[in-house]
């Protein structure tokens, strides 16, 4: 069906592009119903949409399938694969060590919680998991919250930018990089960091660290109190987002939803309570709820939920202050070296820690050689480990057959999980409110297709 233009009117014609199931017709400007009473449609006869996979509202390369009766969502169905990596295949072919560079890629924004689930389920198969020091347990959970503030954050600003709020996007990102440049002074990269590994992290925090983050939880939480105060009780935000993509807990059980839709049903799972890791029981914390159970409620247990980060960082920071050590189990046949310096140029390692590598003995040489290009081996097994992303569940579950390399690696990617409900929160709304409810959900594609 070809259109044309005249005078701001939208015309169809026939045309050879016909497909022999029906009409396909572009429309531009104008009232609906005029518009299909001149192309003389059958107001009944169903339209279907496709909303992405380029489209600025879907979070990434997702596909959305729309089938609608006017401006009501009949039929809603998610469309994927359109961002697949081949991670997990790729994983199988690089050692243990080196696979922490392959899943911190999958969902870019949390790149913290797939190296800690992958890095726990390596090391229960390894055998070690009481063995991780203290300090390297108390890194990962400061790592952790900071990224989970960063995703949330991420989560409000292009929420709020896709109805419209540009400022609380402005805002959200402006206080993201302030846990950026933290999470970058510690790590050396903003995104992707491989910074959790195997047996702990990759080096000690750096002098004057811990200034930076107390310096920057004031202005976070300042920031947090701004988005608040533009957002809870702002009567326009409540018109879109109250009674929009709900979702019961009969719901959320029978497809395997958690995180913040699962939570804003009243039900109060999250695995840092429930099952906890990396020592999540000594801190002080809450698990926000609310009843709601639709996309106001999501975006309110969010912003709770940084207050509640920012808490547990504050804790974090005053026992890594009082408790210096280690961060890396001491059996050297799994360590890969930890405790490095840069050189006065600020690039590699410096001449004293390279002296100390070459000086200590050739087969400690030749040991480091081989635990760097080979890897260490794992005993046969399986473990499955799951972590509490700002999305939902996250588990890894890992096969070795006793070799170098993963025999196996998959993810339970909470995105993926969660995407089930875009046809239980859209069908019977507004097409409008399609955008609002795929925002309460988050999803990021790097994670759904991996």
């Amino acid at each position: 069906m070809a259109t044309h233009t005249q005078g701001g009117r939208v015309h169809a014609t026939p045309g050879a592009d016909d497909l022999a199931e029906g009409r396909i017709v572009n429309v531009q400007g104008g009232d609906w119903d005029q518009e299909m009473g001149e192309l003389g449609m059958n107001p009944e006869e169903r339209i279907v949409l496709n909303m992405g996979p380029q489209h600025p509202s879907t979070h990434g390369v997702l596909r959305l399938i729309l089938e609608l009766d006017g401006e009501t969502v009949t039929e809603a169905r998610a469309g994927i694969g359109y961002l697949h990596t081949g991670i997990e295949k790729n994983m199988e072919f690089r050692t243990w060590t080196q696979g922490v560079t392959f899943c911190t890629r999958m969902d870019y924004l949390t790149p913290m919680f797939q190296e800690a689930a992958y890095c726990l389920a390596v090391e229960k198969v390894l055998g070690i998991t009481d063995h991780i020091p203290e300090r390297a347990s108390v890194i990962r959970v400061l790592m952790m919250e900071l990224t989970r503030i960063s995703s949330h954050l991420i989560c409000l600003g292009t929420g709020g930018m896709e109805m419209g709020a540009t400022t609380i996007m402005t805002i959200s990102f402006r206080e993201r990089e302030r846990i950026l440049s933290v999470i970058e002074n510690i790590t050396g990269l903003r995104m992707n960091n491989a910074y959790i590994r195997p047996g702990g992290v990759a080096q000690d925090l750096p002098h004057g660290a811990i200034d930076k983050i107390r310096e920057m939880v004031p202005q976070v939480r300042k920031g947090i109190g701004e988005l608040e105060q533009l957002l809870l009780e702002n009567p326009i935000l409540k018109g879109r987002t109250k009674r929009v993509g709900e979702l019961s807990l009969t719901g959320c059980t029978a497809l395997g939803i958690t995180g913040p839709v699962l939570r804003s049903t009243g039900l109060p799972h999250d695995l840092r309570k429930l099952t906890p890791y990396c020592g999540y029981e000594k801190y002080d914390f809450d698990v926000i709820t609310r009843t709601g159970a639709d996309a106001y409620d999501r975006l309110a247990i969010r912003l709770a939920e940084m207050r509640e980060s920012l808490k547990i960082v504050e804790q974090v920071t005053d026992e890594l202050q009082r408790n210096p050590g280690q961060v890396m189990v001491a059996d050297k046949r799994v360590a890969w070296p930890s405790q490095l310096a840069v050189g006065g140029d600020g690039m590699g390692n410096s001449l004293d820690h390279i002296r100390e590598i070459m000086g200590t003995s050739m087969e400690a040489l030749i040991h480091h050689f081989k635990l760097v290009t080979e890897g260490f081996r794992v005993p046969p097994g399986q473990a499955y480990v799951a972590v509490e992303s700002p999305k939902g569940e996250l588990g890894c579950h890992v096969v070795s057959d006793g070799g170098t390399r993963p025999y196996r690696a998959h993810f339970r990617d909470p995105s993926f999980n969660n995407l089930q409900a875009v046809a239980a929160m859209c069908e019977g709304g507004n097409l409008a409110d399609v955008i609002v409810a795929v925002a309460s959900i988050d999803p990021v594609m790097g994670g759904v297709d991996r």
